[in-house]
């Protein structure tokens, strides 16, 4: 799917591809920073923070096409974790643009309150600037003039996504070239874009396929989407159920076939898209292991009676067992080779406790693991909570609290030692919880954290039930 859409990419074509880009422009992007970047070798790993739009989507095309590896930073996960992510993944190069050089410098401080935070980029590796550069800003990397280098044309290692573990053991997925472009071809067939009519969303797995197809993309707005749909118009829509949420409180009446995942889907919630206009509406259940694995349309899921939550049909391709816990384990051809510095996956553990029908239909019966799920965003309190043992405090958990729809609140719940003055602790904690990026804390729960089992480890159970009662 990515070599299609490279080679459907030509100079001079006038139709439009993203905001403020034609298909031909992207041509020249593309074949621009290819050159720019063609000094690395195949297998090289560059890090990513540049923020969506035809700069960011021509790098990385121009990064597969001449086999390189990309590590995407999120600025959300926070400074410590970032560097890490980035120590463990050892890329040649950053790219980063003007914004992501503010977080991590003279904006780190005003960021914060944006739950944003990036460690120093140059500690990393030497820096380059994408797009427009500020005044003692890391030299850019223009795209540069020349033929387009011969396409890298092996398998090996595509994108590294970070996603759990520790600063000391962080937990990186490797997407192949192989199954990124069996996860591009999955979205394709699933979506249908035809050329010429709009598609609203902003992730990778959006743009490629239905650029792909001939479709222009639009990224959602997040202040007027009611407008945007009604004067786009869009074939087919990819939203969160967060992003849902809001447009419908905000009357958006939805077109065209509408999507969402990330976070769990509720049957309500793709009625009520139905009811708003949809012609379809779906939900998507996918990790960033096995993306996508299976979908459901809202009059199936709506139908469904039985036990637990029905997330779909497997996708072409996607096989499914369950381990004697009760774990579901998925494999296929979307599925991800490995994590960094692990051997090959045989079965993806999804954690989530789940049955499969004898038509292939996934039923999930809730989550195996601590993650936690709040507005799309998967949070993981393994990586945050030894942060929050500053002085005074004895023990710390962030747990989830359900909040309506399957999403959830963060609540820190902190227990203080003998004679620890609340108001001291509060104030040790500000600084920790500021680093937290969008793992950052709902609320914050002063109580004595109730213990369970032989060992008398923390009850998270326990205390996610304590802190909704508080």
């Amino acid at each position: 799917m990515l070599t299609e859409l490279l080679d459907s990419l030509h100079a001079g074509d006038g139709r439009p591809a993203l905001p403020g880009a034609t298909r031909g422009e992207l041509a020249e992007l593309v074949r621009g920073y290819a050159v720019a970047l063609a000094d690395l070798d195949p297998g090289d790993t560059i890090a990513l923070a540049v923020r969506p739009g035809p700069r960011s989507l021509a790098t990385l095309l121009a990064a597969y096409h001449l086999g390189l590896r990309v590590a995407v930073l999120d600025p959300t996960a926070g400074p410590d974790v970032l560097r890490a992510r980035l120590a463990l993944a050892a890329p040649k190069l950053v790219l980063a643009d003007a914004a992501a050089q503010a977080v991590a410098g003279w904006a780190a401080r005003l960021a914060r309150r944006a739950h944003l935070a990036l460690p120093e980029l140059g500690a990393i590796a030497p820096v380059r600037t994408v797009g427009r550069r500020l005044p003692g800003s890391p030299p850019a990397l223009r795209p540069r003039p020349g033929r387009l280098p011969r396409r890298y044309e092996g398998e090996g290692d595509a994108v590294i996504v970070f996603t759990s573990g520790t600063t000391s053991r962080p937990r990186a997925v490797v997407h192949t070239r192989r199954s990124l472009a069996a996860g591009m071809t999955a979205v394709h067939d699933l979506v249908r874009p035809v050329p010429g009519a709009p598609v609203l969303g902003g992730t990778f797995f959006v743009l490629v396929p239905s650029l792909a197809g001939g479709a222009p993309v639009a990224f959602p707005s997040r202040r007027a989407l009611p407008r945007q749909i009604r004067e786009l118009n869009p074939q087919a829509t990819y939203l969160t159920p967060p992003q849902i949420r809001a447009g419908l409180a905000a009357g958006a009446r939805f077109t065209g076939r509408v999507y969402s995942g990330s976070a769990p889907v509720s049957a309500a919630l793709l009625s009520a898209v139905r009811r708003s206009g949809a012609a379809e509406a779906w939900g998507v259940y996918a990790l960033t292991e096995v993306f996508p694995a299976a979908a459901v349309e809202e009059s199936e899921k709506a139908a469904f009676t039985g036990d637990g939550d029905l997330v779909g049909r497997l996708l072409p391709g996607v096989t499914a067992q369950v381990a004697p816990d009760g774990e579901l384990l998925l494999s296929g051809p979307t599925a991800a080779d490995r994590y960094l510095g692990d051997d090959p996956f045989e079965w993806v553990a999804t954690g989530d406790i789940g049955r499969v029908t004898e038509d292939r239909k996934v039923v999930l019966g809730g989550r195996a693991k601590d993650m936690i799920l709040r507005r799309a965003e998967n949070i993981y309190p393994g990586l945050y909570e030894p942060s929050l043992h500053v002085p005074g405090v004895e023990l710390a958990l962030l747990v989830g609290v359900p909040a309506g729809d399957g999403d959830e609140h963060v609540v820190a719940v902190v227990q203080t030692t003998a004679g620890a003055d609340e108001r001291t602790v509060r104030s040790a904690l500000r600084e920790p919880l500021a680093r937290m990026g969008s793992a950052r804390p709902d609320r914050l729960v002063f109580a004595r954290i109730p213990l369970a089992g032989r060992s008398r480890k923390p009850d998270r159970q326990a205390t996610a039930a304590l802190a909704a009662r508080r």
